[in-house]
């Protein structure tokens, strides 16, 4: 019983010093990039000696690996929060589903490459780490499947059309909105493709008695 607290604040130190250390590196990867940041650079910035650092991760794959589960379970997460509620049209709702993942993923250059692009050599998600990208392709399956888009093959077109959009933005107006303005008729070309009803149009405002035009 003594000993419990003592371990207890040892293993909250070392998850402090974790928690350091991938900031740190989400802050290098923003800088330089993701495929560039490097051990020394990353416990220079914590204060750390680079031997020091293989105490907490063995080496840099195990620190992309650290950060490829979290940014995945941070986007599941935000999936979850921003699609709790959707409209009961199914393209209304596809239109929701694409314009969360589209802003996540623009929003972070360093993120979106370590998530979604095969960008840093040799390196391979481990089990645990894909455990969320998992989770979240198969509730994005699923969610399509609810809203009457049934085909595993769509769905696959629905997220290369999305990461081809992406990765313009990214690369040809960084910051602006270029290809974010497209993402709404992508989507209903998408919609119309597979067959999705058109929203209702909005009915005409009636003029009050008497209100000259």
């Amino acid at each position: 019983m003594l000993g419990e607290p003592k371990r207890s604040r040892i293993a909250e130190r070392r998850e402090a010093t974790r928690r350091e250390i991938l900031d740190a590196a989400w802050a290098q990867a923003r800088e330089v990039g993701i495929a560039s940041i490097t051990l020394r650079d990353i416990a220079r910035a914590v204060g750390m000696q680079p031997p020091s650092l293989y105490t907490h991760f063995d080496s840099k794959n195990a620190v992309y690996d650290a950060m490829y589960a979290e940014a995945w379970a941070e986007y599941e997460a935000h999936a979850l929060a921003q699609l709790g509620s959707v409209p009961e049209e199914p393209r209304a709702a596809l239109h929701l589903a694409s314009k969360v993942f589209f802003d996540f993923a623009v929003a972070d250059l360093a993120r979106h490459q370590l998530m979604n692009q095969r960008t840093i050599p040799g390196f391979e998600p481990s089990a645990e780490a894909y455990a969320p990208a998992v989770r979240v392709l198969d509730h994005g399956i699923a969610f399509l499947a609810a809203h009457g888009v049934t085909e595993r093959a769509d769905f696959d077109i629905w997220i290369s059309l999305l990461g081809g959009l992406i990765d313009q933005q990214l690369a040809n107006d960084p910051g602006g909105d270029r290809f974010a303005r497209l993402l709404g008729r992508a989507i209903d070309m998408f919609a119309d493709a597979v067959g999705l009803s058109p929203l209702p149009e909005k009915r005409p405002t009636r003029q009050k008695a008497g209100t000259r035009k």
